[in-house]
């Protein structure tokens, strides 16, 4: 979310004409709004000469936060370059927050704004706050997801209303060339692939038949780790030096160009930063071997002006064309692999320059290989025969492995591969991303999902939209396999409906069929995640359409317990029974989830009715919970002093702090449990409550009696619209 406001509006305003306010006001959001649409940001909504934008908002790619960071960076900028109404200079201030909110994009799409909800959008406002004119404020996780990219400086935290302890702000000081990945480890695992890709880029360099191969994975899979060891294991061929320009595509380019760019910097040997005179002497020296004097005296300006402003105009072009003739004269040489890293984060310029490279070469019949590694949704047409080799998960075997050497190079237990083996997923970025978590939390799984972890995550998610969204959110939520007759019942669909979007999502890299039937997901943050993106109150409908289970009608004591409480019922568990049973009725008001407290490690969920007005629209609200488990699905404790069962909780299992318990809650199967539950958690109407007794086993109006241990019928609970409605209706 970013949030952008003028500074001292209130005070221009005053001495100005009403005129030249609106012709002023047209300026700073023409320019606003032209920042914000290259940057593919939406527009919330304007609230007088602010405006409030979002990000991420249509689909997420994992870069949100940088397009938000750039897009204000570059509002400052445009401001300042921008004349207005008597050479006003405006000043604005930036503050960009990251964090998760529901937003309907309904109108966004016929041309209005977008309508979101969520404490984000409060935050971004508080932030600019904090930033002095001219300059961009950010929130914590948006620091976090622009390390690297972003140039920040860290400010002594400040008082925010509301929060208890102050919010650490940074400013964004502007954009930085990302750092080049360390690939210094051993390669675990991959070997069939590097043997595949390695012989097939042989077969093109000596056979001068020229091939375009394409190594495709999902983020975290290690695609770019094997791009590293090609570039170090295919060195000569047959004695002769194999030469490589290899290339990165950094996120959302300022130009469209930067690769081709970047691809003439790394055969001329030119460094950001270099002055005019050295870029002239090395393109100079670069040419002369391969043109003609008249030639390169022209084709050194061209090239300038590409290094220069790399944005697909004439100039741009007509040096990229140059770049192209480059490399096919140095192929005419010797054996030369184009390399591009995340293309599919590339302009359709890169592209068709790619495209004329290789046709070009191919009817020379040059020994040219042209190696593009992306994620499998970049569905680029590529001329030719198109290699595609898959970056598959790593088996558990060279995952612990991996884990071990990461862990050993950070000066962590070697210990810790248990807890971590079954979150990584096979994928190595997420185990470089686990154990660089445990650096600033003891517990690698008490923070939950590391942030690029999640980024990358709903990232793949977002890839899909409609059915295919529906079936990994329904799947997120089940317990144990996910099979088709689930997910059809989860989401009330009829029988086989869901077939076609498995297949799909199979195909897409996401679920992998088991041998024993069913479907699993790729990576177990790819079904947290997707648990996530329901309300908590759907997710509990789902689990229980899934399971086939009919409503809670009756409630059954436990076994024998070791402590005279476990036959204690509290009041406020019939509101949990409540809630349950009514949510399938959510327009009578918001449903959430509250969270349980009970022993330091582990922590369940119980879902409650929030406060709404009657009649009111519903509206999911969600907080972010941390998974404590490997799987986001059903949990189970029996480590519990007290030698009770937990409630066996549907979604994510978060952490949370210990707080004061009170004996007694529901599972979702209609089991009454010894529960610790968190009492601020429960709605007033039922704290308030007092429990009335009653015949054994019966629910009075006002609370629940003793339940002495056998099984008792509870009447079915009718949902209704009225807050004061919820202790009568228990």
């Amino acid at each position: 979310m970013l949030f952008v406001d003028i500074v001292g509006s209130t005070a221009l305003v005053d001495r100005l004409d009403p005129e030249d306010v609106r012709a002023l006001q047209r300026a700073y959001f023409d320019t606003v709004a032209g920042v914000l649409h290259r940057w593919q940001g939406v527009v919330e909504k304007y609230v007088g000469d602010a405006v409030m934008a979002l990000f991420g908002a249509r689909h997420s790619d994992g870069f949100d936060a940088y397009r938000a960071v750039r897009a204000g960076l570059e509002i400052q900028a445009a401001l300042d370059r921008r004349s207005t109404v008597g050479d006003i200079r405006l000043r604005v201030r930036v503050g960009v927050a990251t964090g998760e909110v529901v937003v309907d994009l309904g109108d966004a799409v016929s041309g209005g704004h977008g309508v979101a909800s969520g404490a984000v959008i409060t935050t971004a406002a508080r932030l600019q706050e904090y930033a002095p004119p001219g300059a961009v404020a950010l929130c914590a996780t948006t620091a976090r997801a622009t390390a690297g990219l972003i140039a920040q400086r860290q400010l002594v935290s400040v008082p925010v209303s509301g929060r208890v302890s102050p919010m650490p702000v940074w400013h964004a000081v502007g954009p930085i060339r990302p750092s080049v990945a360390r690939h210094d480890g051993p390669l675990i695992g991959r070997r069939r692939e590097l043997a595949t890709i390695s012989e097939q880029l042989t077969r093109a360099l000596r056979e001068r038949s020229p091939r375009w191969v394409s190594v495709v994975g999902p983020t975290g899979s290690g695609r770019s780790r094997m791009l590293h060891e090609l570039t170090r294991t295919l060195s000569t061929m047959d004695d002769v030096s194999v030469r490589w320009c290899v290339v990165g595509c950094p996120p959302y380019p300022d130009q469209v160009l930067a690769p081709v760019a970047e691809l003439v910097r790394n055969l001329a040997g030119i460094r950001h930063g270099d002055g005019p005179a050295t870029v002239r002497k090395r393109l100079t020296d670069t040419l002369t071997p391969l043109f003609t004097p008249d030639r390169v005296a022209a084709a050194v300006p061209a090239l300038q002006q590409l290094l220069a402003v790399p944005d697909g105009g004439a100039d741009a072009l007509t040096g990229a064309a140059i770049c192209r003739d480059v490399l096919l004269r140095l192929a005419a040489d010797g054996p030369l692999v184009v390399a591009v890293d995340d293309v599919d984060r590339a302009a359709p310029a890169v592209s068709r320059f790619l495209h004329a490279l290789f046709s070009t070469a191919t009817a020379r019949e040059l020994p040219l290989a042209v190696l593009t590694v992306h994620q499998p949704q970049w569905a680029d047409t590529r001329p030719g025969p198109a290699r595609r080799v898959a970056i598959r998960p790593l088996a558990t075997v060279q995952s612990g492995r991996l884990l071990r050497h990461l862990l050993a190079r950070a000066g962590q237990p070697v210990a810790l591969v248990d807890r971590l083996l079954p979150l990584v997923g096979g994928r190595p970025g997420h185990a470089a991303a686990y154990v660089a978590a445990i650096t600033t939390c003891a517990d690698p799984t008490a923070g939950g999902l590391p942030d690029a972890v999640r980024r990358a995550a709903g990232a793949e998610l977002d890839r899909f939209g409609g059915e295919h969204r529906a079936v990994l959110m329904a799947a997120g939520t089940l317990d144990g396999g996910i099979s088709g007759a689930a997910i059809d019942r989860a989401l009330d669909w009829a029988p086989g409906r869901s077939a076609a979007a498995l297949r799909d999502l199979v195909a897409a890299g996401l679920l992998l069929p088991r041998r024993g039937g069913g479907y699993a997901f790729t990576a177990p943050a790819l079904r947290q995640v997707a648990a996530e993106r329901l309300p908590r109150a759907l997710r509990a409908v789902f689990a229980r359409r899934a399971a086939g289970t009919p409503r809670l009608h009756s409630v059954h004591s436990l076994a024998r317990q070791p402590d005279s409480r476990a036959a204690a019922v509290h009041p406020g568990a019939v509101s949990a029974v409540s809630a349950v049973s009514a949510v399938s009725a959510v327009s009578a008001g918001t449903v959430s989830a509250g969270t349980v407290s009970g022993s330091p490690a582990r922590h369940a969920e119980v879902v409650r009715l929030d406060t709404a007005l009657a009649g009111s629209a519903p509206v999911p609200r969600r907080t972010p919970v941390s998974a404590g488990t490997p799987s986001a699905a059903a949990i189970h404790d029996i480590s519990s002093p007290l030698g009770v069962r937990r409630l066996r909780a549907v979604g994510s299992a978060g952490h949370a702090p210990s707080d004061r318990t009170l004996p007694g809650s529901v599972s979702h199967t209609g089991t009454l449990t010894q529960l610790p539950l968190r009492a601020d958690r429960l709605p007033a109407a039922n704290r308030a409550a007092p429990a009335v007794p009653g015949p054994a086993g019966r629910l009075t109006r006002a609370g629940v009696g003793a339940l002495p241990g056998a099984a008792h019928g509870v009447p079915a609970v009718v949902p209704v619209r009225p807050l004061e409605g919820l202790a009568a209706s228990a």
